[in-house]
C-alpha cells in the first residue's frame, strides 16, 4: 500500500527512517544498517509510536541476523533490541513474529527470511490502520449534527507512529478525504512535545486544527468545545486497561466528568492478552533531561539545573471504564458506560 506517507523507506534492501527527534523543524532522513543503529533509533525516539517501533524492531532483529545468525546470536539480538522501550507491547510482538518465523530455518536463510517478515509487518499494519480509520469515521459519523466536528487528540497517533496511516489520525484523514467539517484540538504532550508532530502531520494534509497546552484540555470539554477524544495506544491490558502516553488519563477523566466519548484506536498487535491489567504494565521512566530541556528550533534551553529532582514516567495508563470504545482493525470494542471487558471477554462486537 502507497497511498499513504510512512516515516520508513526501503530501497535495495536498505532501511531509511525519518529522523522524528528533528521535526517539526527539519526533515532528515537516516539511513539504518545495523541492529545496534536500530536500537538506538528506537532508544532516542528518533522513531516512535508503538506500531513504528515494532517495525524497525523486526528489521533490526533482521539486520542482526545478517552479521551473525545462529541462536545465541538471534537471542541476544531479540533482548536487546526489546529492552530499548519496555511500555509499549508492539516492540516485544514483532521481535517474537519474526524470531518464531526464522527459528526452523538454517542461519544461511534466516536473514532474508527475517527481512520479508519485517516487510510484511509494514504491509499489514498499513492496511490494519486503514481499517481501524474506517471503523473510527463511523463513530464520528454517529457523533450527534452539531455543526463543525471538534475532536481531541493527545500525542500523535498518525502516519509518524506508524508505518502508514496512523491510529488515532487516521479515522481524522479519512474524515477529511469525506469531506466532514472537522476540526482537532492537537495537546503539544510535555515533555516530548510530540503534538506538534501531530500539528506538523495535519497541516501537510489540510486539516483545520489548533495546538493547546496540555492543561487546557478540561477546560475546552467544559465549554463544551469537543465532541470527542481519540488517542491511540502502546499496549492493552487484558481487561482494557490502556497505557499511551503520559497526560492520556487526565483527559479521559475530563471527557466522562463532561460525558464525551473517550476513544482508543490500536491495531490487534497492541492488546497484550497476557497482561492482566493496567498495574502489570511497566511504565517507561525516561531522562530528568527532557523535562529540564525545553528543545527548540535552535537547540535546547536549560530550564531546571542538575540539582532539582525530576520524575518523567513517559506514558500513564487509563482505566477501561474510562474509554467509550477500543477500535482495532477488527472492528469496534464497546466499553460505553463502564462496561469493561475480561480477559476472556475481550473480544471485537459490533458497535
Amino acid at each position: 500500500m502507497n497511498d499513504t506517507p510512512s516515516p520508513l523507506r526501503i530501497a535495495d534492501d536498505v532501511l531509511h527512517i525519518l529522523d522524528q527527534t528533528r521535526l517539526p523543524f527539519a526533515e532528515h532522513e537516516l539511513r539504518i544498517d545495523t541492529a545496534a543503529q536500530a536500537a538506538h533509533a528506537i532508544a532516542t525516539m528518533q522513531v516512535r509510536g508503538a506500531p513504528l517501533i515494532g517495525a524497525i524492531g523486526a528489521f533490526g532483529l533482521a539486520l542482526a541476523l545478517r552479521e551473525a545468525a545462529d541462536d545465541a546470536a538471534l537471542d541476544a539480538a531479540r533482548r536487546m533490541l526489546a529492552a530499548t522501550r519496555p511500555t509499549a507491547v508492539n516492540l516485544a510482538w514483532a521481535l517474537d513474529r519474526v524470531a518464531r518465523a526464522v527459528q526452523p530455518l538454517a542461519p544461511s536463510a534466516r536473514a532474508d527470511a527475517a527481512w520479508h517478515e519485517a516487510l510484511a509487518i509494514c504491509d499489514e499494519d498499513r492496511a490494519a490502520n486503514r481499517a481501524i480509520g474506517e471503523h473510527t469515521l463511523t463513530l464520528i459519523h454517529a457523533l450527534p449534527a452539531t455543526g463543525r466536528i471538534n475532536l481531541m487528540t493527545h500525542c500523535n497517533a498518525g502516519w509518524l507512529a506508524t508505518t502508514g496511516w496512523g491510529t488515532a489520525l487516521s479515522g481524522i484523514y479519512l474524515a477529511r478525504q469525506a469531506g466532514l467539517d472537522l476540526h482537532v484540538w492537537v495537546s503539544e504532550t510535555r515533555p516530548r512535545n510530540q503534538g506538534l508532530l501531530t500539528s506538523w502531520e495535519l497541516a501537510r494534509a489540510g486539516v483545520p486544527h489548533t495546538v493547546i497546552a496540555d492543561n487546557a484540555a478540561g477546560q475546552l470539554m467544559r465549554e463544551g468545545k469537543v465532541d470527542a477524544v481519540v488517542i491511540g495506544a502502546d499496549r492493552i491490558a487484558a481487561n482494557g486497561d490502556t497505557a499511551n502516553k503520559v497526560g492520556s488519563y487526565l483527559k479521559a477523566l475530563a471527557a466522562r466528568a463532561h460525558a464525551r466519548p473517550f476513544w482508543v484506536a490500536a491495531p490487534w498487535s497492541t492488546i497484550d492478552l497476557t497482561c492482566a491489567d493496567g498495574d502489570a504494565i511497566p511504565i517507561e521512566e525516561r531522562s530528568g533531561d527532557e523535562v529540564r530541556v525545553v528543545r527548540g528550533a535552535e537547540g535546547g534551553i536549560t530550564v531546571l539545573d542538575d540539582s532539582r529532582q525530576v520524575a518523567n514516567p513517559a506514558f500513564d495508563v487509563t482505566p477501561a471504564a474510562l474509554v467509550s470504545a477500543i477500535v482495532t482493525e477488527r472492528g469496534v470494542i464497546d466499553t460505553a458506560a463502564g462496561r469493561t471487558p475480561s480477559s476472556t471477554e475481550l473480544k471485537v462486537v459490533s458497535r
